[in-house]
């Protein structure tokens, strides 16, 4: 019996023994995160999916995992399809499969710690149609049996300087507490780690390639705050730059606290508080106003000290990756490069480019094949030698503590074919595409995202993930509430409106399953823009990320002349800002990759 047979094997006997006829696994901790720290890594233990985003249903005799159109081939080579069947999002989800599976009349448990209060409602409603019940768990069935289970993590908290924030914390709590009294509103719930980074202007280091802190807060209307947090983890210089208006509590009693609030009129976000929390001062007594988290918005919105460190974060982040795109150049052709290799030389790069905290995502690998998986992993067991006349795809970020990075280029290893030059070059012009776009203010994300995809869609192609994501800053790579997606889509947030300060990725690819892949990844910054005659205010994109775009794979009869400048351009820019930190054979190699085409 495989390891992960045995571990699914062990929770069907423990749901049995909780009288429990299912259970719902979702990817996820009890601050709603993408990226978890280890011991939460319930979906990976149970199933060995390594994705970022994606659930599971176990029940005695079935078992499904839920995951979108990033992770289709991803799921099938991590996740055994003789134990699990493999559901696609947003086709279908958890509790529409229940409708169908669920035995009539059965218990499916669920964490009320790891999922949202809306979640549950619709879950309880699909059940209802079988005559299931959805029940509450208070320990989790996978704990029980998950027998070495890390700890969580006793990192220390961080002061983050104001010269990186811009902006004290005393100062966004006074301005969280004058929008509660809008509200009419005693307290906030902060439960999503990057708002209460942000708040508190602190880091931490419990959660891999996000520098945030396993926490809880509540501000209040007079701008005093409380912080659940471990006691170990807080140091004298933090409590110190929390000042007076910080009281700290253990993260342990958060739920005690909750239930302490009766007659209180509390704002929690239904989006990224967990169910337990809604339940916990409901019960209290507490009037419960459901509103996004007050630090969403403004967290999203950079001000200039936050830009200026970005840029200052992509100027040294360009150079590492210029320096890494020249030796994959010069070495893949040679034949002894691979995934593993490559991934191990950029980081080389960026730890020399100063200041690096982490990466800000698991670096995607992709050499021919494998760089047609969106979110690829490279392992020992599927690492690829990058080999001649093929695309190798390199997708990768730093931690900088004055910016979060996040690049994307597809290169050529010897010579490309027509059709690989063809897809680059439609996937390069709905780059350009988002690149140049002027909008007025008030359009939302998902309006843009059909000018990345219009020249694919000519010739019958797409790709299934969004077109672009939030950064944060020395915080989440992915960052809500903005994102440039097709609307309805299952990476929701398209429908934000766009704002001055918004910084997003601009990442349109193209996918040729079990041949290669490409992506054209660069961060823009919404900004304002001057037009003689305009009669609306208008935002446009400042591009932040600067490296070369292989010129090998530019069908240059496919562009237009203001798709050309463009791109000229752009590397012209790449010159300005990356050139100067390189020399010799480096920047001789960059300038013959920025020559005007």
């Amino acid at each position: 019996m495989s390891t992960y047979e045995a571990r699914l094997a062990a929770l069907r006997e423990q749901l049995k023994a909780d009288r429990l006829d299912g259970f719902v696994v979702p990817l996820t901790d009890e601050h709603m995160s993408e990226y978890v720290g280890s011991y939460a890594q319930r979906l990976a233990w149970l199933t060995g999916f390594q994705g970022s985003a994606g659930s599971a249903v176990v029940l005695p005799e079935e078992a499904a995992i839920f995951t979108d159109g990033r992770y289709t081939l991803q799921v099938r080579d991590q996740v055994d399809g003789r134990h699990w069947s493999y559901q696609s999002v947003p086709e279908t989800s958890a509790a529409n499969w229940l409708k169908v599976h669920a035995p009539d009349g059965g218990r499916i448990g669920y964490d009320p710690w790891l999922h949202t209060s809306d979640w549950v409602v619709r879950a309880k409603e699909a059940l209802a149609e079988k005559g299931a019940e959805l029940v509450a768990v208070r320990r989790n069935p996978i704990d029980a049996v998950w027998s070495d289970k890390p700890e969580p993590s006793k990192a220390r908290l961080a002061v983050h300087p104001e010269t990186y924030t811009g902006k004290s914390s005393a100062a966004k709590r006074q301005e969280m507490a004058d929008w509660l009294r809008e509200q009419k509103a005693d307290a906030a719930v902060l439960s999503a780690l990057d708002s209460i980074a942000w708040t508190f202007n602190v880091r931490g280091a419990d959660v891999e390639h996000t520098p945030v802190a396993l926490s809880f807060a509540l501000v209040n209307e007079d701008g005093t705050a409380d912080l659940f947090v471990a006691p170990e983890k807080m140091g004298d210089d933090v409590r110190q730059h929390l000042g007076n208006g910080v009281r700290v509590h253990d993260r342990s009693a958060f739920e005690t606290y909750l239930g302490s609030l009766k007659g209180k009129t509390v704002v929690a976000d239904p989006e990224r508080a967990v169910a337990a929390i809604f339940e916990a001062l409901e019960k209290a007594g507490a009037k419960v106003v459901k509103k996004r988290d007050p630090a969403v918005l403004p967290k999203a919105i950079k001000n200039d000290a936050e830009v200026n460190g970005h840029r200052a974060a992509q100027a040294r982040d360009g150079a590492a990756l210029t320096r890494f795109l020249h030796w994959i150049s010069i070495e893949a052709p040679k034949g002894n490069v691979d995934e593993l290799i490559a991934v191990d030389k950029l980081q080389q790069f960026r730890m020399a480019a100063g200041d690096l905290r982490d990466t800000s995502f698991d670096t995607i690998s992709g050499a021919g094949p494998n760089g047609a998986i969106v979110h690829y992993r490279v392992t020992e067991e599927t690492n690829r030698p990058i080999e001649m006349d093929s695309l190798y795809l390199v997708d990768s970020g730093g931690q900088y503590p004055d910016g979060t990075t996040d690049v994307t280029r597809t290169v050529a290893i010897g010579i490309p074919t027509a059709e690989m030059r063809d897809r680059f070059t439609r996937v390069l012009k709905g780059h350009i595409a988002v690149a140049r776009a002027l909008f007025p203010e008030g359009t939302r994300g998902s309006q843009l995202d059909t000018l990345a995809r219009q020249y694919l869609w000519r010739a019958g192609l797409d790709y299934a993930h969004g077109t672009g994501h939030g950064v944060g800053s020395f915080l989440a790579v992915h960052e809500g509430p903005q994102r440039i997606a097709p609307a309805g889509s299952s990476q929701s947030g398209g429908d934000e409106p766009l704002k001055a300060g918004m910084l997003l990725s601009n990442e349109p690819g193209y996918y040729k399953t079990g041949e290669y892949g490409i992506r054209i990844e660069n961060l823009v910054l919404v900004a304002p823009q001057e037009v003689q005659g305009a009669e609306k205010k208008l935002l446009g994109f400042e591009t932040l990320t600067f490296a070369p775009i292989d010129p090998a794979l530019v069908e240059v009869s496919l562009l237009s002349p203001e798709e050309r400048d463009w791109l000229n351009a752009y590397h012209a820019q790449v010159l300005e800002v990356v050139g100067p930190q390189l020399e010799g054979e480096v920047k001789a190699w960059l300038e013959a990759q920025c020559k005007p085409l």
